[in-house]
């Protein structure tokens, strides 16, 4: 996609021309056997490559995220989404690394996806686009990390979504990854996880204004179907106790009940709202197709059954990171990871986080996962020549 194509304008978003956005010499040949062409990447970079080009670290980002992981969304006004791990003295320092972030393929903030124009009809793709794999994903992130001319990344970084990315690049290219770091995710998606995101397609393919994936060409938009499917999800990155102690039972604005279906609760409000934003910077195709291919993830699966042959031998090292309260993906997922990198013989460090933040606890304030993932950043830059940070 393009960033004047009108589809994407369609959604209510308009990304500067000052994007970058690396258009793929050859088409992508997804998992799915389907080749992608053109290939388009829309991503960001912060800091500088050093001569080496042996500091560059690349963030993968979780389901509804984009490129702009510590700068200004431009379409949202909103300020980058890690900003507690990435930017200036963080973990992640841009004055000591080069970090690169993409949309991943078959998102909606520039780079290839169900919004973008399908060439051979000159209108969008809409469900015609192929079905994709984090592994397509880590495929498409790799061509633009050649494109930017780096054989080998320092580290490759990311929770959730993100977190799977990140295992995909370490089993995938090995030998290209020097650290990773998968924080608050699974080697799969479990059966629980595959039912919440059936309930979040179902509502945006229960909205009328769906229109069969075609909404852009008759220029509706499945805002409801889309906003029940993000209010679904949002209860899954939280925690009982978070819920329990933000929200509790109390009324919003007002001081009895109304005996009728308006937001009484305040959890209710808080949930509608964050539907309602949603929907404003968000393509409902783009989220059929992360959820499949979240589903779709299974590392085991793609090794004969066995985790621990994804990692064989591997000389990455590994930071994986849990938290306690997080029930989207919680610390079991993360052992069983641990588990497989022992197995294969990786170099495995692991600490679960006590936090009552739920899955969202990584992309929050939590001072536990700074210093954890700040000492692992700082002893692996250490052992590729980084230097310490002072």
């Amino acid at each position: 996609m393009s960033v004047s194509d009108p589809a994407l304008s369609r959604q209510g978003a308009s990304l500067p021309r000052a994007t970058p956005i690396f258009r793929a010499p050859v088409p992508l040949m997804t998992e799915g056997g389907i080749a992608l062409s053109p290939l388009e990447v829309a991503y960001q970079t912060y800091g500088t490559l050093n001569a080496q080009k042996s500091n560059a670290v690349l963030i993968c980002h979780a389901l509804t995220g984009d490129q702009y992981v510590a700068s200004s969304n431009p379409v949202t006004g909103r300020p980058g989404w890690w900003p507690t791990m990435v930017g200036p003295g963080r973990p992640i320092d841009t004055d000591r690394f080069f970090v690169i972030c993409s949309n991943v393929i078959g998102g909606c903030m520039g780079s290839s996806g169900p919004a973008s124009l399908n060439e051979g009809t000159g209108q969008p793709y809409g469900l015609d686009f192929p079905v994709l794999t984090i592994a397509d994903m880590v495929n498409a992130q790799a061509m633009l990390v050649d494109h930017l001319g780096i054989d080998s990344l320092f580290c490759v970084a990311g929770g959730s979504m993100g977190g799977m990315q990140v295992l995909q690049w370490a089993a995938r290219f090995p030998a290209r990854v020097f650290a990773a770091m998968p924080i608050a995710t699974g080697a799969r998606h479990s059966a629980q996880n595959i039912a919440f995101h059936e309930v979040g397609r179902q509502a945006v393919m229960a909205d009328p204004d769906w229109q069969g994936g075609r909404y852009l060409v008759t220029g509706t938009r499945p805002a409801k179907g889309l906003g029940v499917a993000r209010m679904a999800a949002h209860i899954t990155y939280l925690s009982e106790n978070a819920l329990q102690s933000k929200f509790g039972r109390k009324l919003q604005n007002r001081d009895a009940r109304t005996f009728s279906f308006d937001a009484d609760f305040q959890i209710e409000s808080y949930l509608r709202y964050q539907g309602e934003s949603f929907v404003e910077r968000f393509d409902a195709n783009s989220y059929l197709y992360l959820t499949r291919a979240m589903d779709y993830f299974d590392l085991a699966a793609d090794h004969g059954g066995s985790l621990s042959q994804a990692f064989q031998g591997s000389q990455t090292r590994f930071c994986v990171v849990s938290f306690t309260s997080d029930w989207l993906f919680p610390t079991a997922e993360s052992r069983s990871i641990i588990h497989a990198l022992n197995a294969g013989g990786a170099s495995v460090s692991f600490v679960e986080i006590d936090s009552d933040k739920g899955h969202d606890a990584f992309l929050l304030d939590v001072p536990d996962l700074f210093a954890t993932t700040g000492g692992f950043i700082n002893a692996a830059a250490k052992a590729r020549g980084l230097g310490v940070k002072p």
